[in-house]
């Protein structure tokens, strides 16, 4: 599941608010530095994968096998990356969600409409620049906290 715009610190209480009115069991990933006492155990509980940022290709394989070993899973990621302001996307969830052949879910907080919730869902087709077009629909309407550290959802260009 995307979580995005992702602008504040207020988006995790927010959103784990949204996860516990859902009666979701969700896991998300978080830098490592979260998980080291005295809040680790709590972050765990509440669902927390601790990632090392600096090793980001782990962090996908990693991922797509703990698809593959559960029954049932929903993960969160922000795509962002960062509550900073940034060009582009990481593409990490969509590679997850292709290699482990499961859907993309769009989480949001649209602070405007002071609405959270969950939007629509697609199988990737394995074409990111096709799936981040229907990506961009959905999230050209929805603000974040911080509108003026938001990031389009745009992955960076790469060479074809």
């Amino acid at each position: 599941m995307i979580a995005a715009p992702h602008t504040s610190n207020w988006d995790f209480p927010i959103a784990l608010a949204v996860m516990f009115a859902y009666k979701m069991n969700l896991n998300w990933l978080g830098k490592d530095a979260l998980f080291r006492w005295p809040f680790g155990g709590f972050f765990k509980w509440l669902g927390g994968i601790p990632i090392n940022r600096s090793k980001p290709g782990d962090v996908v394989a990693q991922s797509i096998k703990a698809f593959k070993d559960k029954v049932k899973m929903v993960m969160v990621i922000a795509p962002e990356g960062t509550r900073k302001k940034a060009r582009y996307w990481k593409t990490g969830f969509y590679h997850i969600a292709n290699g482990a052949d499961i859907p993309i879910v769009m989480g949001f907080l649209d602070y405007i409409r002071k609405v959270g919730g969950i939007g629509p869902s697609f199988m990737p087709t394995g074409n990111i620049d096709i799936d981040m077009k229907s990506i961009q629909e959905f999230y050209a309407t929805i603000t974040g906290k911080f509108p003026e550290k938001s990031v389009p959802a745009m992955i960076a260009p790469r060479d074809t």
